[in-house]
């Protein structure tokens, strides 16, 4: 009995007061880890408080300073039209995150839920979910980026719905397989045979243990859905002039790259700062809540 108790306690996500203390500490221990939390916390920071950080209108037009070379007064130099490259990229910090986040989020609701009925359902209903999953995973995500884009036309929504399509699955797949290994555990019959009903299991018992793995996936997947956003935009097919973004900002760079190489410079450092922050912070959290995945990659 005190067996199934503790593992009742350890599905419900007991856990004693010090858990986040102990956190902190194994976080502390990870420099590549500190070191991404904390451009991880640079990059929201600079989105958050990007109106009181700018030091000109992003999408103002000036002729006079055309292709101007970095100075006290534009700090990261001009664009072709005269816009302020750095409020440019501090205001362009925000389109990259909103999708990133809302993308992943619809991604991670759906998937789960998706996956927590095809683990703990009937045969026949894991066997058309993972058709589909299967289904929506063959076809190329670059086509069926350019299709919808095309059929909707290039803004905010069709790319956070591009993303959020095709990482469905994924998650789904990791929520599936976590439900399954925990389906016929001793602690999950324990409480069928008392009259529980599915979905307290599935909620109560099943859910805090699948999370974890999703969560640490999303922190990893952040680099890349941005790196996707950016890809977009760089190519014309993200969000529409004169939002300020990092992949348009990037795109006028490179266009100029011969005698104005800043401006690619400038496009270019966000992204991969940011890269490099979500990467540092989702591999120390994996190795904190899931060292054995660790060792094994």
């Amino acid at each position: 009995m005190a067996t199934v108790q503790a593992n009742r306690a350890e599905a419900n996500g007991e856990q004693g007061p010090g858990t986040f203390l102990s956190f902190l500490r194994q976080m502390s221990k990870n420099r590549l880890g500190v070191l991404g939390a904390l451009l991880v916390v640079l990059v929201f920071a600079s989105a958050i408080f990007a109106p009181l950080i700018i030091t000109h209108d992003p999408i103002r037009i000036m002729v006079g300073p055309r292709l101007a070379a970095p100075s006290l007064d534009f700090l990261l130099g001009t664009d072709q039209l005269g816009r302020d490259t750095f409020s440019r990229i501090i205001m362009g910090g925000r389109i990259p995150l909103l999708v990133a986040f809302a993308s992943l989020g619809i991604s991670l609701a759906l998937g789960l839920v998706l996956g927590l009925v095809a683990g703990f359902g009937p045969r026949w209903l894991d066997n058309v979910l993972l058709l589909i999953f299967d289904t929506i995973r063959s076809f190329p995500s670059i086509i069926f980026a350019l299709a919808v884009i095309g059929l909707l036309g290039p803004s905010v929504t069709s790319i956070i719905f591009v993303i959020a399509t095709t990482s469905i699955p994924i998650y789904a797949r990791v929520a599936r397989t976590q439900t399954e290994a925990l389906r016929n555990s001793e602690y999950i019959a324990a409480e069928q045979s008392m009259g529980a009903g599915t979905t307290r299991i599935l909620a109560v018992h099943v859910l805090p243990n699948v999370i974890g793995p999703l969560i640490i996936l999303v922190s990893m997947d952040v680099p890349a859905v941005i790196a996707v956003q950016a890809g977009l935009s760089f190519l014309g097919l993200g969000v529409r002039p004169p939002t300020p973004d990092w992949g348009a900002v990037l795109n006028d760079g490179y266009n100029y790259i011969k005698n104005t190489p800043w401006l690619a410079i400038a496009g270019g450092i966000p992204i991969i700062l940011a890269t490099l922050g979500f990467t540092f912070l989702g591999e120390a959290l994996r190795d904190i809540f899931d060292p054995k995945l660790g060792k094994d990659l």
